[in-house]
């Protein structure tokens, strides 16, 4: 059984997934807000405002953790010294040095530790990455990827921490390319916290493909856009589209657009990512986004973060 740490907008998606497949044994949050908002959207579930009963609890053998990701240190390290299973929100960590511990630790004690990179178990993007793999848009030119949304409420340091682990955990899979190298990092505050909440940075992989990711909190209308460009055809993600989300484009020898658009299955993401989890826990498999998939998508982060606040620093010093 399965217990989750932290009852928000994600949590209850979380919760909605892991009460279907029936595995979901007692919700924790410490907001009493939250618990009676889940104990009337789902008033079978258990529920606790104390992680430690959660962790000390014998018939609990995995947590679940959806807090805020200042947290996700703390409470992963917590459980895997209890004996338990993580999966963890993205991010894993805010540090290298925490990622590593927390994957020291599972590794010390043979214990699974999944970070949720959601966008790995989309259909679209695994149908994206077998295309690639076959050769049907040639040779990678370039990647950009766009994510923004409106923030009403900023959960983390900066975007990038919120916002960046899709992008860049969703390049890597695709490109089945796990050297990420950081290029360049700029960030804009636009609000009155100080809160950087634009952003733009510059990655490479191995073997030269390069990738340029945009991320903001301040975007009224919701983007979640890729778009690989390959010699011989480009693809689009439109993530924010109810159907067609994935299009193949490329120009005929007439020079007329042609849009394709290939099959994949309408599976929910979450669902196969909670899925894979449970498995993985079940046989001791590794899964497809494991601590080491966490732990260098912090290490990207961690540098961007530092470049960024530098870069402001520098620029307050200006004005």
């Amino acid at each position: 059984m399965i217990g989750l740490a932290g009852a928000g907008r994600w949590g209850e998606n979380l919760i909605r997934n892991l009460i279907q497949v029936g595995v979901l044994h007692t919700v924790c949050d410490t907001s009493q807000i939250s618990l009676d908002k889940i104990a009337s959207k789902f008033p079978t579930v258990k529920l606790t405002s104390s992680f430690d009963s959660l962790i000390l609890n014998n018939e609990i053998q995995a947590i679940v953790i959806s807090t805020p990701s200042t947290t996700h240190h703390e409470l992963a390290k917590k459980s895997l010294e209890a004996g338990k299973h993580v999966y963890v929100e993205k991010p894993l960590a805010k540090t290298e040095e925490e990622a590593k511990e927390l994957i020291d630790l599972a590794n010390k004690s043979n214990l699974t530790l999944m970070v949720g990179h959601l966008l790995l178990y989309h259909p679209a993007v695994n149908k994206l990455r077998d295309l690639i793999s076959q050769g049907e848009l040639g040779d990678i030119r370039f990647i950009n990827s766009d994510r923004r949304n409106f923030a009403l409420t900023r959960m983390d340091s900066n975007v990038i921490w919120d916002l960046a682990p899709h992008d860049m955990s969703m390049i890597s899979y695709i490109l089945d390319n796990h050297s990420i190298e950081l290029v360049d990092a700029n960030g804009f505050s636009t609000s009155e916290d100080g809160v950087i909440d634009v952003a733009h940075l510059d990655v490479c992989f191995k073997g030269g493909i390069c990738a340029h990711i945009h991320n903001s909190w301040i975007d009224p209308q919701k983007q979640c856009l890729l778009t690989v460009n390959g010699s011989k055809k480009s693809a689009v993600i439109n993530d924010t589209r109810g159907e067609r989300k994935l299009e193949l484009y490329s120009v005929l020898p007439d020079g007329q657009l042609f849009i394709e658009q290939p099959v994949y299955s309408n599976e929910e993401p979450l669902r196969r990512e909670v899925e894979h989890f449970i498995d993985c826990v079940k046989k001791g498999g590794t899964p497809l986004s494991d601590g080491f998939e966490g732990y260098k998508i912090v290490k990207v982060l961690e540098g961007a973060d530092k470049k960024m606040r530098k870069q402001e620093s520098s620029l307050s010093t200006l004005l």
